[in-house]
Parts: C-alpha cells; structure tokens; sequence
C-alpha cells in the first residue's frame, strides 16, 4: 500500500467509484451524472486548491484504489477535515485504513494540527462501523457553529474526531498483551476543541469491583518504581499524563509496554512482577484495585516472586 499525489491519469478510476452506487450512497452530493470530465475537473482543481490536501491511495504496483484529503486546513485553529474514499473492489482489504492512518499522521506531524474532524451519514453504516471499529469515538458536544455550518444540509450527521496525542494507530491495542496482561481501550469521549473524557466501571468495563484508586505523581524523570507482586489483587493500570515506560514479567516472559495515552490501560489478574520507569518528569500513574490495601498480599523479593509463580505453574499443569 501507498500514497502518491493525485495525477491526471488518476480521472478514469476516479469515475469507476463516481459511478458505483456501493460507494456513494454513502456521500454527501449526487454523482449519478459524474462524466470524466468532471473527474479530471476536479483532478484540476485539487492540485490548485488552498487549504486542501489531496492524496491517491494505490497499491504497491501503482493501481489507483481511493483518495484521502483534508479539507479546510484552518492553520490558527489547528484544524482540518478528513475525507476518504476507496473503490468497492478494495473495500475490507485495509485500504481505507492505511489512507486514514497516513492522512492523520500528516496532518498531527507535518501540518501541525491539533485536531481532524469527519463526519458521516447516519445511513451509512459501513463507515460508522469501521470508525467505531477502529476506536474512534463521537464528541460529547456540540460541533463548533463555523465547522457544523459547513454541513447543515445533511441531517442529524454522526461526528468522529481525532486529536494530537491520540494513538489512533492502536499500536498498543494491537499487541494485544504485555507479559500476559490483557492491553485495553478505556472508553473515551472527545470534545473539539476541549479534550477528552475517559471513564471505566468497575464489574463492567473491567472484570472486578473497585475498592481502591490510587495514583504515583510528582516522579522525576528517569526512576524506578514498583519491584514488586500481588498475589491475589487485581489491577487497571493507566497513565493519564505523561509517559511512563511499564516493565511486566509473569512466569514464562518479560516484556515492557510505553503507557502515554489516557484511554489505553493494562490489566493485571493474575500473580506479575512489575517496574514502572518515569520516561517524562511529572507523569502520573494511576491504579484501580480489586481490594482495599492488604501488606501480606505484596511479593517484594524477585526471587521468591520466581518461586511463587513457578509452583503455581506446576500446580496448573498437573
């Protein structure tokens, strides 16, 4: 998969999506009358256009299967519209989402955006789909008035925002686990231009009741924490500010994760030695337990938190 920028050859496949119904009944605008010329047109104005940034989504052999843009770049306010389109005969094929995750990365680390904004048809249950699939998540407030007017045409349209410093890339829910611990989306709600909200509940979106929260702040850049175990206590951990690299062995691995984004968290259930390093002075850790503060349920000694877990392996296998 690639990106290139749009060229004039780029008109008659552009027509081929212009023309098939599986991909606009899912855009704003009619296109049922769409000739080449208007392709090209288009093509035309998009190399010239200011406040617009417009890109061919093809693969590796050069074939043209979609377009992703920004459109109204608003450099003093920091923000951009995301569109994307891709050819019905490449839909579910990842295609759409290297455009979406190529395009936000531009806009956060080349055009300096603070926040992307896209909205879609209520009917168009595809894309919402792929959206909410991928993590993205509606504002919890009103869109601004100077970015809503822009589609007041469209009725009761559902909204997605992307801000910087989000990991819209999932890169840690993407490795799944970290030493066996379960790596989890927290649920967050965005708001333009005032940022986000994330909660959890206990028994509900974590797999324990809560009895205690408790948070690690004002650590300076460079130490260590942690070096210890639970035996029973289970455990969300998160990092609402900052950046916190978080070190977990269980009784066969030992692998780290980085917790910098406030909705992704790692949860602990079963007996894991763990370190925390301070990558970023000032940066907070935050805990939810599954029981109130028990000393006897604490590991400190690595080697007998070695012992510990290898018998209990044994005792799993037999």
């Amino acid at each position: 998969m690639q990106w290139r920028d749009l060229d004039k050859t780029d008109a008659r496949p552009m027509l081929d999506w212009l023309s098939d119904e599986a991909v606009t009944a899912g855009l704003s605008g009619s296109y049922t009358t769409a000739t080449l010329q208007d392709a090209e047109a288009f093509l035309c104005q998009a190399r010239e256009a200011a406040a617009e940034v417009h890109k061919a989504i093809v693969t590796d052999e050069g074939e043209y299967v979609g377009m992703v843009s920004l459109r109204h770049i608003n450099e003093p306010e920091e923000t951009a519209e995301l569109a994307i389109v891709v050819r019905s005969e490449f839909f579910g094929r990842g295609y759409a989402w290297f455009g979406v995750v190529s395009m936000l990365k531009y806009a956060f680390e080349q055009l300096d955006m603070h926040s992307v904004y896209w909205c879609i048809k209520p009917e168009n249950q595809r894309a919402i789909h792929f959206f909410e699939k991928h993590g993205f998540n509606s504002p919890d407030s009103d869109i601004p008035a100077i970015i809503k007017q822009r589609h007041c045409s469209e009725n009761d349209p559902v909204w997605f925002v992307a801000i910087r410093g989000d990991d819209f890339e999932n890169k840690l829910l993407s490795k799944g686990a970290v030493a066996g611990c379960p790596i989890v989306r927290i649920k967050t709600i965005p708001t333009v231009e005032a940022g986000e909200l994330s909660f959890f509940e206990g028994g509900k979106d974590i797999p324990f009741d809560i009895k205690r929260i408790y948070y690690i702040s004002k650590v300076p850049e460079g130490i260590r924490r942690g070096f210890h175990a639970h035996r029973n206590l289970k455990q969300l951990l998160f990092c609402p500010y900052g950046k916190i690299q978080l070190i977990l062995e269980n009784a066969s691995v030992r692998e780290e994760v980085e917790l910098s984004d406030p909705s992704v968290g790692v949860l602990i259930t079963e007996p894991t030695w763990r370190e925390m390093l301070w990558l970023q002075k000032d940066s907070v850790l935050c805990v939810a337990a599954s029981d109130y503060y028990d000393p006897a349920d604490y590991i400190r000694d690595y080697a007998e938190f070695k012992g510990y877990v290898a018998k209990d392996s044994k005792q799993q296998t037999l």
